[in-house]
């Protein structure tokens, strides 16, 4: 049971007063925690430049979904909700001071770095006769041939330029073959392109050498305009405005409506524009015209305009001795046994700790349901799954079998449309009942139900997640997989399936909770209920881990229950709007975030008064999108042995992390609590790795 924190006297509750913390500035103070993994020296060094990208790509999934209203609010001159000219501002400039210190890093420390260990990356500046000699006809063969520039002039306007392509503008000198003066060229780079190129050993006796489609394209330039000079140019990028809109009431076939709407996703708004630092000063201006956006929105980068596309680098090196070492998957005993995990699940409920223990244990759970003639129906819930997936072709060989298979495919999963579109037509063509859940809401619940035939009975088995049916993410995120055959549990989840089929009115659960219908009501009930044991003087606790933590409700009823004496520790990764630690008003509160190698994934909800507890695990974050918008599941753990494995592994050793974790400060700002007395000198995901032995 989870320790219990001193009681303090507290003033009277003054919630709703309280302002909270700004969501958008949350999140670039999260990325900031992830570049500390770049900048740590401590992390391998291609490591380091892999959390470089992913910041690189935090940030354009920012950009594509979260300036937007900034931005209209700026141009508009208007304040509505809590978007406004004075945001906008205090929001870019703190998105500039992020990207010019991933810039910093990049070049005063990882590229140096990286050239003592054997890997250059070579400018043309840099590269001698035989070099240039090599890189001169990789252009001849692999490039030019690819590349169509525009000169700009009444017939010829400024081409459509897709989200986050790599793009030049030239300024030339000269006139052009009809004697005009015509001065700018747009030169679109095709995405088919490497951005990295591996020069041949020959070339290079010391290490390994790369050179830059940039590079290529910045000393080649001249060829792509015979009879014409190059004064100025510039390589840019464009950052498009990306949330899919739907208008499901409107629309007769979503699928269809989403796959048209791919296609415009790469010409939405204009929200960012990234041009080389020695972009004069004429062509910035021309480009931030032709796209409409203010200058807050330009950022002059030292380097690549798409750090993202380094992760090539990692790839092409084939260093391990750069990299983490590989980590394998422990198999937990009972997906070893010889004995079905049917008749195991009939003993009781098992767990898995992903990525400590293998997502192979929901495959195999998957396969035994697939090749069991006993088995006569499999029900899934899709919403992130790859592109590739043994998954899929289970769900196929399920069909072949005759079994029924239906599949909810939520089409709407940002970012992952094409995928689960590409996957719900396959399953379609194969035979398998496929929906795409509710109008107006996403299906973002991680759902397994098997039901078999057992004598003469039909009993259900199911596999319930706190993350994806997705095997790679499998490996990088941490969550929990959880498989029941409790007769209460699996008959909420049959209900949930009719619900997203059927479309017919939930039945009272008896053991999930089900968002958008009852769960957040279900959580600010204890949240309330454990206010008013400690207003009473008794003994209370409430432990939550979380990718985000934004719902106002949640929030103010948490801030409630921390003035009345209840004890809260809150374990969110990313996004936090609750401000703790305010003296007099969330003195009761703790926020901690955990950065580590691994993805923090789980959601896990604990609630205690006196001796008696509750912990849920759910699919669900504390986000007004997870509590009205989406169909959100939510369950309850009940074996003690399980119940307190979870308890220890995910809550209290997050508690006492002193390696990678961050305590949120009053002001918003977060402070790492590395070598901090009251932490523990270790980092919780090493601690895991070790207990499971999959170093």
């Amino acid at each position: 049971m989870l320790s219990v924190f001193r009681q303090k006297k507290v003033p009277a509750p003054t919630s709703a007063s309280l302002e909270l913390l700004d969501r958008d500035h949350s999140l670039v103070a999260f990325n900031r925690r992830v570049l500390h993994w770049a900048q740590s020296g401590d992390v391998p060094l291609l490591e380091r430049l892999r959390f470089l990208c992913i910041v690189s790509s935090n940030l354009d999934e920012f950009f594509e979904v979260r300036a937007e209203p900034h931005l209209a609010a700026f141009q508009s001159g208007r304040t509505e909700a809590v978007y406004s000219p004075q945001s906008y501002r205090a929001l870019m400039q703190s998105l500039h001071a992020l990207v010019e210190d991933q810039y910093t890093l990049y070049n005063q420390t990882l590229m140096p770095a990286l050239e003592r260990a054997g890997l250059r990356l070579v400018s043309h500046g840099e590269r001698n006769a035989e070099q240039r000699k090599w890189v001169h006809q990789y252009f001849e063969r692999e490039v030019k041939p690819l590349l169509v520039p525009v000169l700009l002039d009444p017939a010829h306007p400024f081409p459509q330029v897709a989200n986050k392509s790599l793009n030049f503008i030239v300024r030339l000198g000269g006139k052009d073959a009809f004697g005009r003066d015509n001065e700018i060229s747009i030169v679109k780079i095709p995405r088919v392109l490497p951005r990295l190129i591996r020069l041949p050993d020959k070339l290079c006796p010391k290490g390994s050498c790369y050179v830059s489609l940039s590079s290529v394209m910045r000393a080649h330039l001249n060829e792509l305009f015979p009879g014409r000079s190059v004064t100025q140019f510039s390589q840019f990028r464009v950052t498009r405005h990306s949330d899919l809109a739907v208008d499901e009431e409107d629309v007769k076939n979503l699928r269809m409506a989403l796959r048209q709407g791919l296609v415009q996703r790469h010409y939405g708004e204009a929200v960012r524009l990234e041009v080389s630092s020695g972009c004069s000063e004429y062509l910035s201006r021309f480009l931030l015209q032709q796209f409409a956006l203010p200058d807050e929105s330009l950022f002059r980068v030292p380097g690549p305009v798409n750090l993202v596309r380094l992760t090539q680098l990692i790839d092409l090196a084939q260093r391990p001795d750069l990299c983490f070492t590989a980590y394998t998957p422990s198999v937990p005993p009972q997906m070893r046994s010889s004995e079905p995990l049917f008749e195991q699940l009939k003993l009781g409920d098992m767990v898995l700790h992903q990525p400590f223990e293998s997502f192979d244990g929901v495959l195999e759970f998957l396969r035994q349901a697939v090749r069991d003639p006993q088995v006569l129906s499999i029900r899934q819930t899709i919403y992130r799954t790859g592109a590739d997936s043994e998954m899929l072709d289970l769900l196929r060989e399920a069909v072949r079998r005759g079994k029924e298979v239906m599949v909810v495919v939520e089409l709407k999963a940002r970012f992952d449309e094409e995928a689960n579109i590409n996957w719900a037509e396959s399953l379609e063509s194969m035979g398998a009942q496929v929906v795409y859940g509710v109008v107006g809401l996403k299906t973002h619940a991680k759902l397994l139900l098997v039901t078999r035939r057992e004598g003469r009975q039909l009993r259900r088995y199911a596999h319930l997640s706190t993350g994806n049916y997705n095997p790679r993410t499998a490996r990088l995120y941490t969550d929990l997989s959880f498989f029941s055959a409790d007769p209460d549990l699996t008959a909420d989840i049959e209900q949930v399936f009719v619900h997203l089929t059927g479309q017919s009115r939930l039945l009272p659960m008896k053991s999930l909770l089900v968002a958008p219908f009852h769960m957040q009501q279900a959580f600010i009930d204890r949240i309330d209920a454990l206010g008013k044991a400690a207003a009473r003087g008794e003994s209370t606790r409430i432990v939550a881990k979380m990718n985000s933590l934004t719902d106002e409700a949640i929030i103010r009823s948490l801030i409630a229950a921390g003035q009345k004496g209840v004890q809260i520790d809150l374990i969110v990764r990313g996004a936090c709007q609750l401000p703790a630690g305010v003296k007099g008003q969330t003195d009761n509160i703790r926020v901690r975030s955990i950065i580590g190698r691994f993805l923090e994934h789980s959601r896990v909800y604990y609630f205690r008064r006196g001796t008696k507890d509750e912990l849920f695990l759910s699919s669900a974050d504390w986000m007004n999108r997870n509590m009205v918008r989406r169909v959100e599941v939510a369950w309850p753990v009940r074996n003690p042995e399980l119940r307190q494995r979870i308890i220890e592994e995910c809550l209290v050793a997050y508690l006492h992390d002193g390696v990678d974790a961050w305590q949120l400060q009053p002001d918003g700002s977060y402070q790492l609590q590395k070598g901090l007395p009251e932490t523990l000198p270790h980092s919780v995901q090493a601690a895991l790795a070790d207990r499971y032995g999959i170093r």
